[in-house]
């Protein structure tokens, strides 16, 4: 399966994601989001195939959100706003993201990761 995972190295829970992977026999493509955060264009791909809302693919737990005052800005902001800021920081991004080609998954939820590559 060809999959790439999104990650930053120092975060607790993309380590975790990968250990999990690893423990699965699944090897993804690893992108740091913080050494080269995607483009706007590739985030709007990977929000559009999670279908999840925009404000799901913000990492509201992050200092770059609080001092960004996002937890204000983001309900008035443009679609494409979002994801310029996004694409400027990577640690905006919520992570890990697991792009599977066909959907992409926000955070690492162990049983929604199990059920999405039926291990």
């Amino acid at each position: 399966m060809n999959a790439t995972l999104y990650h930053y190295p120092r975060c607790s829970t993309c380590r975790k994601a990968i250990k999990w992977l690893d423990s699965h026999g699944f090897s993804p493509e690893l992108r740091d989001l913080v050494a080269e955060p995607p483009d706007a264009g590739t985030l709007r791909d990977l929000w559009q195939r999670s279908g999840e809302p925009l404000r799901k693919l913000f990492n509201t737990s992050g200092e770059s959100y609080r001092a960004g005052g996002f937890k204000d800005r983001l309900a008035t902001m443009s679609d494409e706003d979002a994801l310029t800021a996004l694409a400027a920081d990577g640690k905006l991004v919520k992570r890990p993201l697991l792009d599977l080609g066909d959907r992409v998954l926000v955070g690492f939820r162990e049983a929604d990761w199990a059920e999405a590559l039926r291990t």
